[in-house]
């Protein structure tokens, strides 16, 4: 039976190497689409609503049966969302505000599959506490790491590790940003069973 294509619906490197763990072939495709937030619109409702949207967007391009992987994060910090800081100045006054405060990463990721009807989005929470930090520490850390392209400016899966208390969650890969366990459920759900593929093969 022939497979559907797979296709990760961003051009995130920390997604892409998350994704290639499931040893799948699939490609990638950055989706055109306004990540500016709603009036109003929380963090998770946010997460979600881009994650579909990013989804369908690239789903919308390809005629061919496809199963494609949209996914967002957003950084809750008491109930207002962190996005990527972009720049030096923006993730030192980032970690300036968290810094031994309680955030919520929510990790939205959608899985669409038009010829079959298909989609279905699911938001996966972490919580992180962050330790206190001096301006020192906070200088050096983003000297050495360069997280401007993380929302929260700290990359856990590297040196952001240090700056932390503690992480709790139910899927260790959605704070590097796509929940495997949720996203391969979906593409169960959608018809792609990565084990019954690579059994194929």
């Amino acid at each position: 039976m022939d497979l559907p294509r797979l296709i990760l619906g961003s051009t995130s490197p920390y997604r892409r190497e998350l994704l290639s763990r499931l040893r799948m072939p699939f490609d990638t495709q950055s989706p055109d689409v306004d990540e500016t937030p709603r009036p109003g619109e929380t963090p998770p409702a946010l997460a979600m609503r881009l994650a579909r949207a990013k989804a369908e967007a690239v789903a919308g391009l390809h005629p061919d049966d496809v199963v494609v992987i949209g996914s967002d994060q957003v950084a809750d910090l008491a109930g207002a969302a962190i996005g990527k800081p972009g720049d030096h100045a923006r993730a030192r006054a980032q970690l300036r505000a968290m810094q031994g405060q309680t955030l919520r990463f929510h990790t939205a990721v959608c899985v669409v599959r038009p010829h079959a009807g298909f989609c279905d989005t699911v938001c996966d929470t972490v919580t992180v506490r962050m330790r206190a930090l001096t301006e020192r520490e906070i200088e050096t850390y983003l000297r050495l790491d360069t997280p401007y392209d993380c929302a929260g400016s700290a990359k856990c899966e590297s040196l952001g590790i240090t700056l932390l208390d503690a992480i709790e969650s139910t899927d260790p890969t959605s704070l590097v940003g796509l929940p495997l366990i949720a996203t391969t459920r979906l593409m169960r759900a959608a018809g792609l069973d990565v084990l019954a593929a690579l059994q194929q093969d």
